[in-house]
């Protein structure tokens, strides 16, 4: 059994759903109910068409669902005949589906929620942890939307800023290792530069790319993460920073800045130094201050101590850390960081330890724990 298959296959089919008149949650769940069925059947009796397969079961879930909810009466009406088996087009779905399931009847942060339940394929508590927000808050948000849009014809699609917001979301789970959606993001993102001219858009591209670069050199054989600062960037992607170099120069020159242009001008930064001496922080700093200025996002701001830090030193990062709210996520990994800079090596071993406990996963929490054992070993010399 194929399950990359299926899961590759699931936007088209849901996609084929929704146009045919189902409304988003019921088409999900038909869709839902027609894997659980592939998983069942296929093994013993594989399709020659898969999608085929799973359009006309997954729609046969539909009308039967639609049959037996006597609410739902009015659209049973105007449902059609069954569509037949047969081969479905090979078109990729998944960017369209995007646009439509951010729809103009969801605030964009339910709907950039819905979507990355519903096609990107995170779990609630990964799309929680992406807001800082508390699981159970993001679960009746979901479930919030899909009652919006039960019963909704899904023929407006949503606008782009909403669907960027989604695709950034997806790539940054995917990089961070938990799920492996990075790849998948940065085609999407491609297809929408490709289809759209706006610089945003060529912003999230460039900003994919440039983090995408040092994808290689992130971890280190064992599995352990590898500090920025410690990367061998003999191992980062030239081609790759070339790329994003090159399409955010260009986007840059239409002076229609945005947060995504800059944060890939502080990726292009980091990639630009040949070494992590080299960088230039007092010039990191600058477009943090920009991008503050467009976003007033909190993790912006923590990032943005960290810049302080290495540009001014670091009581001058852990003056900026203090104005910030200490429950931020990697707020403590920080603070660690910069006592260890400013040579205060107790507070950092210790402040280590409390972070490597807040650690969203299994490679972020062994890091700060070898960091912490690492300055208590140095300590008892």
């Amino acid at each position: 059994m194929n399950e990359a298959l299926l899961r590759s296959l699931t936007p088209s089919v849901l996609t084929v759903l929704v146009r045919r008149g189902a409304d988003f949650a019921a088409a999900e769940d038909a869709v839902q109910d027609a894997l659980v069925e592939a998983l069942r059947v296929w093994p013993a009796d594989p399709p020659r068409d898969a999608k085929g397969w799973l359009v006309t079961v997954a729609w046969r879930k539909f009308l039967d669902a639609t049959r037996a909810d006597t609410a739902r009466r009015r659209r049973e009406d105007r449902v059609e005949e069954e569509p037949a088996p047969g081969p479905a087009a090979a078109a990729d779905d998944t960017l369209q589906l995007y646009f439509l399931c951010a729809h103009p009847s969801l605030t964009p942060a339910s709907a950039v929620a819905l979507t990355l339940r519903a096609v990107g394929g995170l779990t609630t508590r990964q799309i929680a942890e992406a807001y800082l927000v508390p699981e159970a808050t993001m679960a009746q948000r979901i479930s919030r939307a899909k009652r919006t849009v039960s019963g909704v014809r899904f023929d407006r699609p949503g606008d782009v800023a909403t669907v960027l917001r989604v695709l950034y979301l997806v790539f940054n789970e995917g990089y961070s290792g938990d799920v492996d959606l990075a790849a998948e993001a940065i085609r999407l993102t491609r297809q929408l530069a490709a289809a759209i001219d706006h610089p945003e858009v060529a912003g999230l591209l460039a900003l994919m790319l440039l983090h995408h670069a040092r994808r290689a050199a992130r971890t280190a054989p064992d599995g352990s993460l590898v500090p920025l600062a410690e990367q061998d960037r003999g191992r980062w992607d030239t081609g790759l920073i070339a790329e994003g170099v090159g399409i955010l120069q260009a986007a840059l020159a239409r002076d229609r800045l945005g947060e995504f242009q800059a944060q890939a001008a502080i990726a292009a930064l980091h990639a630009d130094a040949p070494t992590a001496e080299e960088t230039d922080w007092v010039q990191i700093v600058e477009w943090y201050d920009e991008l503050a200025r467009l976003t007033d996002s909190p993790v912006v701001r923590l990032n943005r101590a960290v810049a302080v830090g290495e540009a001014d030193g670091p009581r001058a990062g852990l003056a900026a850390l203090a104005a910030l709210d200490a429950a931020l996520p990697r707020h403590t990994a920080v603070a660690a960081y910069l006592h260890e800079r400013d040579g205060d090596l107790p507070t950092a071993a210790q402040l280590y330890a409390e972070a490597a406990h807040k650690a969203p996963n299994l490679a972020e929490r062994d890091h700060l724990t070898r960091q912490a054992a690492r300055l208590n070993a140095h300590r008892r010399r």
